[in-house]
Formats: structure tokens, C-alpha cells, sequence
């Protein structure tokens, strides 16, 4: 057991079978403390090993990120030198497109909103009582002129108009025997047989048949004119509404309206149509003054367009203006009269009305595009003969043609920047282009 535990500390073979004693004791402690100091070495060694291996790795990982911090500090301010450099180089101006505005003769305009309605427009009622036969017609179609479209039951009226005749055919026999009587009572009075008494009885009889007769005929057209007035017919072209009334109903009618009567539907007329508008007190005053200086229909013509178009391809005549102001509101109450043949135009829709008040004269025109808003004012940019931006405030009008109309504020000479608007900075220079400005005529009326 002593030898392998020698052993295993590395003792040499010459000891291996030396006696344990005391000697042998000390020889082995200091054989064992040797070997200690050997092992312990040799743990210093690899310790130390360690740590430098440990303190490369810090310093790596310490000297590492400062080395790239201090390359990118340098490829930064490189960059930045370069950068430098190159922002020390001139451009060359922004390029432009400009051209001088257009000139066109253009009238002064003013817009209105208005509503269509019917220039007539009637409740059919029954004038006639009695229970509803017929029917002619489907709600909301057109119908003409005399067309029928409701039959009330004209038998009861059929009879009255027998009972009449029958007592015109009465009052026609005692008409022919007051006649006869009165014949033979003159014949009798011119050879002294009859009396003058006589004579006026028979006269005063005669009197009374023809009286009789006249009732009589009175009752037959009376009688006519309610089966006349049992079949209901329209009394003009126009658009119904729909039927309030189902066959089968009592119908209650009064000729005279003496009595509630039985709506039956409604009837408008579509051609022609009303538009009718309001204007307000300006407005008017301007447009009393300038119709004065226009002569024949070009004063009273009005340009329409629907809220689904974009042009005014549609013309009326202005036929009515009120009489008065409306205190309330301050305008006055206005109406054209407009063409509708095809029956488009229906009550209560609505259209921008365009009246002319100012004759044509010649007035400058830009794309809408060009024009900007600085602030409370309107500008464009023009080009000065240097080739620098300068700014000018202007006055805008509408739209005519797809253009906008300048009304005061450029020179018909100046070279304005219709493109490129984003380059146009005031005071700098810019390399202008001529461009063209075109007018459209398909959109004339726009805005």
C-alpha cells in the first residue's frame, strides 16, 4: 500500500523497497514535499496561463469597439470633407416653362343657384260624387292632353239625364196645346166670340209651356255635364303623380266646392319649365345697371347647368323679376324660362344658373395651376428679362375655357411660370421654356 501511494507521487525504483523508519519517514515527507512543490509550480504555471490569456481577451474585446469607433470618426469626417467639397460646387438653375397670358375677350358672369318647378301644375278632383269605375293610366308616366284617366260610375247621372229629357218632352206637349189654344182663342176674339180675357190666358199658358221647356233643357245639360264630368281627363301634357284613389272608392265631388272633395292624383306640366331663383340686393344692383347697355335676347338669355354636368350647355330666358325686396332675407325673387322638349328637367331639381350682366371685353387668362395663394392674396411668378424669379400679386376672376381669368395685377407682356412652380423660388435664377397656353371651349363655363 506504501509503495503504490510512492508510486503514485513518482518516487524512483531505488526506493521502492528501502524499509520504512524513521529515515525512511523523512526521506519519504521530503520526497512528498518535493513533488508537491512541483505540482504546486505547475498549478502556478497553468494560472498564470490563464490570466494572460484572460487579460487578451479583455484587451481585445476593450480594443476592438475603440478601433472601429475611431475608423468610423474617420470615414465621417472624410465623408463630411468630401461632402463639403462637393456642396462647394455650383448647380445649374432649375428649369422652368412660361409663357405670356392669354388674351381673350370674356363677359362678366354672375352665378346663381335655382330650382325647377312646373309651370302648371293642378289637383284633379272629382267634381262628380259616386264610386270609381276606371282607371287609364300608371303613376308617374306622361300623359297628353285630353288622355283619360278616371271614370267614375255615370249611371246615376244617366238617369237624371232621362228624367230631363222626359220633362223637356212634357213641357214641349203643353207648349204645343198652349199654342193651339191660344190660335183659336185670337180667332174667336176677331169675330166677336171670344173675350180678351180669353186671349191673355191662353198667351199667359203659351208663356209658361216655353218656360217649362227651358227647364227642362237646362236639367238635360245639367245632366250632361256631370256624365261629362264622370270621366276625368287631363287638362294639359305633363308628368302625374301617383294615384291616391283604387277603384271601388266613394268618391266624394262638388262642382262648386261647396263641400270636401276626393283628391285623386296630381298633374304638372314639364315643357316648358321654371327655374327660380334669388338674388341678393348687390347682385341686382349690378345686374340693373348693366342690362341697360345690352340690347335683345343677349339680356335676358340664361346658361344652365345641372349638379352632375360641368358645362353650361343648356339656355332660358330670364321672363320675370319681382317687384320687391324680400325684407327678410334681402334678395328678390327671379325666374327663367327654360326648354324641355325631351321632359329631363323635372320639378325640384336643381341648377347654377349663369347670367350675363357685362358685355364681352378683352381680359388676361392663366392656367389655375399658376395661380397661388400667399397668405390673403393671390400670386404668381413671373421671370424678369435676367432670368430671376419675381413674384406678382393679382386679381382673379372664374373659370372660362378651363383658365383663370386675370383681372388685374399682369401685363400682357409679362412670362409667367405655368410649370416647374416648385423650382420658382422668389430671387433666384431659373432657365425658363416657352410653353402655350390653350383655351378649351368644351369646358367654357366651369368653376
Amino acid at each position: 500500500m506504501q509503495n503504490r501511494v510512492i508510486g503514485r507521487f513518482g518516487a524512483d525504483d531505488r526506493d521502492a523497497g528501502r524499509p520504512l523508519g524513521a529515515g525512511g519517514e523523512r526521506a519519504f515527507g521530503a520526497q512528498r514535499g518535493s513533488q508537491m512543490n512541483e505540482i504546486s509550480n505547475w498549478s502556478d504555471a497553468e494560472g498564470l496561463k490563464r490570466s494572460a490569456a484572460t487579460r487578451s481577451k479583455t484587451w481585445a474585446w476593450v480594443v476592438g469597439p475603440a478601433a472601429l469607433a475611431l475608423a468610423a470618426l474617420l470615414w465621417v469626417g472624410f465623408s463630411y470633407r468630401e461632402g463639403g467639397q462637393a456642396a462647394a460646387v455650383p448647380t445649374p438653375p432649375a428649369t422652368v416653362t412660361v409663357s405670356t397670358p392669354l388674351l381673350r375677350e370674356v363677359d362678366t358672369r354672375i352665378g346663381f343657384l335655382g330650382q325647377f318647378s312646373p309651370v302648371d301644375r293642378v289637383e284633379l278632383r272629382a267634381q262628380v260624387g259616386g264610386t270609381l269605375t276606371e282607371i287609364h293610366f300608371k303613376d308617374g308616366q306622361i300623359v297628353h292632353k285630353g288622355d283619360l284617366l278616371f271614370v267614375i260610375d255615370p249611371r246615376p247621372y244617366e238617369i237624371k239625364l232621362a228624367e230631363a229629357t222626359a220633362q223637356l218632352r212634357t213641357a214641349s206637349s203643353r207648349f204645343a196645346l198652349a199654342n193651339s189654344e191660344l190660335i183659336r182663342a185670337q180667332a174667336l176674339k176677331r169675330s166677336n166670340f171670344g173675350t180678351a180675357e180669353a186671349v191673355d190666358q191662353r198667351m199667359s199658358e203659351q208663356l209658361a209651356a216655353q218656360a217649362a221647356i227651358d227647364d227642362a233643357k237646362a236639367q238635360i245639360r245639367d245632366a250632361q255635364l256631370d256624365i261629362e264630368y264622370c270621366h276625368i281627363t287631363a287638362p294639359f301634357t305633363g308628368r302625374i303623380g301617383a294615384r291616391l284613389v283604387s277603384i271601388g272608392s266613394l268618391i266624394a265631388g262638388s262642382r262648386a266646392a261647396t263641400s270636401p272633395t276626393t283628391l285623386l292624383t296630381t298633374l304638372v306640366s314639364l315643357d316648358p319649365i321654371y327655374l327660380d331663383f334669388d338674388m341678393s340686393e348687390s347682385d341686382y344692383l349690378t345686374f340693373s345697371r348693366q342690362r341697360a347697355r345690352l340690347s335683345g335676347a343677349v339680356a335676358d338669355e340664361v346658361a344652365i347647368c345641372l349638379s352632375d354636368e360641368n358645362r353650361y350647355a343648356r339656355l332660358g330666358s330670364l321672363d320675370f323679376v319681382d317687384n320687391a325686396l324680400d325684407r327678410s332675407s334681402g334678395t328678390i325673387h327671379a325666374r327663367a324660362t327654360v326648354p324641355n322638349p325631351d321632359f329631363f328637367l323635372v320639378p325640384g331639381e336643381f341648377a347654377r344658373i349663369r347670367l350675363a350682366v357685362v358685355p364681352p371685353a378683352p381680359a388676361l387668362m392663366l392656367p389655375d395651376s399658376a395661380v397661388m395663394l400667399d397668405q390673403s392674396q393671390q400670386m404668381v411668378m413671373t421671370v424678369s428679362p435676367n432670368g430671376t424669379v419675381v413674384p406678382k400679386p393679382v386679381e382673379i376672376g372664374d373659370l372660362r375655357g378651363g383658365l383663370r381669368v386675370i383681372r388685374s395685377g399682369l401685363a400682357p407682356g409679362d412670362r409667367v411660370i405655368i410649370d416647374g412652380l416648385m423650382h420658382a423660388i422668389p430671387g433666384t435664377k431659373v432657365a425658363p421654356q416657352d410653353g402655350t397656353i390653350r383655351y378649351d371651349a368644351a369646358t367654357d363655363g366651369q368653376g
